[in-house]
């Protein structure tokens, strides 16, 4: 595990209580640093997608751009598989102790959908 995940499973450990929901308003309110870790690897993402644009702009061996395709998807999925983590860890927790046991339904399908 990296040292930047490491750092921020602990600041949404901090953040568990902020979750909100009710009224269609969910919001969920990550430190400044868990956001700006989420928005970095999502920004590098971003790149690798424009790199791959150019490969296909400049007729890249179609197995060198699969491969780079492969690397993106895997990013994402670790993207999804930190939030899922977070979520879990404080508005699922949060909920499921208001006694709200639909989250569970909704934490089901949120987690078949990823695993498409």
């Amino acid at each position: 595990m990296s040292e930047e995940t490491k750092l921020m499973e602990q600041e949404m450990e901090q953040d568990a209580d902020r979750c909100t929901h009710g009224d269609g308003d969910r919001k969920s309110h990550h430190s400044d640093k868990a956001k700006s870790g989420l928005l970095n690897r999502l920004n590098r993402i971003e790149g690798q997608v424009r790199g791959i644009k150019g490969m296909i702009e400049k007729d890249t061996y179609c197995d060198d751009v699969l491969n780079q395709i492969a690397s993106v998807q895997a990013s994402l999925n670790g993207v999804g598989k930190l939030l899922l983590e977070y979520h879990m860890k404080s508005c699922v927790i949060e909920r499921i102790q208001e006694g709200d046991s639909e989250v569970l339904t909704e934490l089901m399908t949120t987690i078949n959908k990823l695993m498409k």
